[in-house]
């Protein structure tokens, strides 16, 4: 069982801190906080379940409301109207304001999700200021093209932003994900409606505060808190409302594609995984576990890229398994505020239940537990659990299929890269996968034949925003990434100018 420290009451952390966490959240809509005509939800502290704030739930009329708001700050030209440079130095002082506010906004994050204060402080908060970063400095890389081949036109190809951008955020990395959609959407001078998931409404709503700061009109970003199916229903379906991302589970991405098809609306959609991480016997050893590790246990196990099928090659298998328990056995959890801590709560209690209800699955299926997961010190309460890990006997068990999205690992030994390849692409998922050997040519057969958007080759996750990002099969369709990104939130125009004086038939002309 893995060491445990209790949690302290968020109060004890807001004091030590020094910052507060709102009792109260709202929409924010043209630069003003308006309280939600949908009821309330309940936020609640997954370290304790104690009730930290009350969500004010945004209806469909006030979505509207927001996106005709956007619509006419777009064609105001408000902010699409800026010169680049103006834009850039916008989204520069966006990047300095997140890393001025930097222990805040991960505070708000922990309070909100139960992921480890400092993978937010260290990671998530960093990546969110390199995001407005990258696309302020990669805008000025964005240019049309010039057809000449005719002889008798120039063609110009241009691209348009295309309005009003719609991003759906999940909540498993609310600020990091969310702030790279705004970025690539916001950029090129589209206005922006957000709605974050109903687990996370603090941290982006501070980042959108932290928006108008640094100069961006108040009609041109607007934060819908609110359920999926009233607030983000209308955003996906308003009139208004051109390009849609969203980040979540596979079943909601589905229903959001059928509702955007009846507005022909653009859609980038990053869905779920159940990534197969290969250790193959060339692999180094410590390295894979090393990588391993974080592939899975990083962010709580919270994570669509988790490479939650570990595929470990029979010759290095007991090695690897042994030590790889060991080093999830010795794993701290509890209070996500520790230093120390490296699991923390997962988010709310409806997906506890769920994780922990695979537990029970994997005997069923003809495996064997190797770390039994659950709560530490029951009598201490709070979402918390062990790490998990099951050795499994076929890659259709449930564990194996089903995307869990915690801290719970699945082992499967193969035999031949032949027999990893087959098991790797046996799932209905293709968001990510990864390799671990030092022989090149197990690295490039491994890479060219796996089944996912992305293939990590002896790392456990990196990211390169120049490059495409997204899924295979049931894990999305569409691409983030910089060409993704532009495209998704602009529109191609092409542009014909006759280079000569043309002889045009002259229709109707005879007498």
């Amino acid at each position: 069982m893995s060491r445990f420290v209790p949690p302290a009451p968020l109060a004890h952390h807001s004091d030590a801190f020094g910052f507060t966490y709102p009792s109260e959240v709202n929409s924010l809509i043209n630069g003003q906080s308006i309280t939600g005509d949908a009821g309330t939800l309940k936020l609640l502290y997954p370290a304790t379940e104690a009730c930290i704030a009350t969500v004010s739930a945004a209806s469909a009329s006030q979505v509207k409301t927001a996106a005709d708001i956007a619509a006419e700050t777009f064609t105001s030209r408000s902010w699409a109207g800026l010169p680049l440079e103006e834009r850039q130095a916008t989204f520069r002082a966006i990047a300095d304001l997140i890393d001025k506010n930097a222990d805040e906004l991960a505070f708000l994050q922990t309070c909100e999700t139960g992921i480890p204060y400092h993978q937010f402080r260290g990671m998530h908060v960093a990546r969110a200021a390199q995001n407005f970063r990258f696309f302020s400095d990669a805008a000025t890389t964005l240019s049309g093209e010039t057809y000449t081949q005719t002889g008798r036109y120039l063609s110009l190809s241009i691209e348009e932003p295309i309005g009003v951008g719609a991003i759906i955020a999940p909540w498993n990395a609310p600020l990091a994900l969310a702030s790279m959609k705004i970025a690539a959407c916001m950029i090129t001078g589209n206005s922006c409606l957000v709605k974050p998931s109903e687990q996370t409404p603090y941290s982006l709503y501070r980042l959108a505060e932290l928006m108008l700061e640094a100069g961006i009109p108040s009609g041109a970003i607007h934060v819908i808190n609110g359920t999926g199916p009233v607030a983000g229903a209308a955003m996906v379906e308003h009139s208004k409302v051109g390009a849609v991302n969203f980040v979540g589970g596979t079943s909601t991405g589905r229903r959001i594609m059928q509702s955007a098809s009846q507005g022909l609306k653009k859609l980038s959609l990053e869905l779920g995984g159940k990534s197969a991480n290969i250790i193959s016997d060339t692999a180094d050893i410590e390295a894979a576990i090393d990588g391993s590790l974080l592939g899975i246990f990083a962010g709580n196990g919270e994570q669509c890229l988790a490479g939650s099928r570990i595929l470990v090659q029979r010759g290095v298998a007991d090695a690897f398994i042994e030590a790889f328990i060991q080093r999830t056995q010795n794993m701290i959890v509890g209070d996500p505020f520790d230093p120390d801590v490296e699991i923390g709560p997962l988010a709310f209690r409806s997906h506890y239940d769920r994780v922990m209800g695979f537990i029970e699955t994997v005997a069923e299926d003809g495996g064997e537990l190797l770390c039994a997961g659950g709560h530490p010190s029951p009598d201490k309460g709070g979402l918390f659990t062990s790490p998990i890990v099951a050795l499994t006997q076929s890659n259709l068990d449930r564990v194996c299929q089903e995307e869990i999205f915690g801290p719970f690992a699945s082992l499967i030994v193969f035999d031949t890269l032949e027999d990893a390849i087959e098991i790797a692409n046996d799932s209905e998922f293709g968001l990510v996968s990864y390799i671990w050997s030092q022989d090149i040519q197990t690295m490039m057969t491994t890479a060219t034949r796996i089944q996912a958007g992305t293939v990590w080759v002896n790392t456990p996750m990196a990211r390169d925003l120049r490059a495409p990002f997204g899924g295979y099969k049931n894990s999305g369709i569409g691409r983030d990434g910089l060409p993704g990104s532009i495209e998704l939130f602009t529109e191609q125009k092409t542009v014909m100018i006759p280079t000569e004086k043309l002889v045009i038939p002259k229709l109707g002309a005879k007498p």
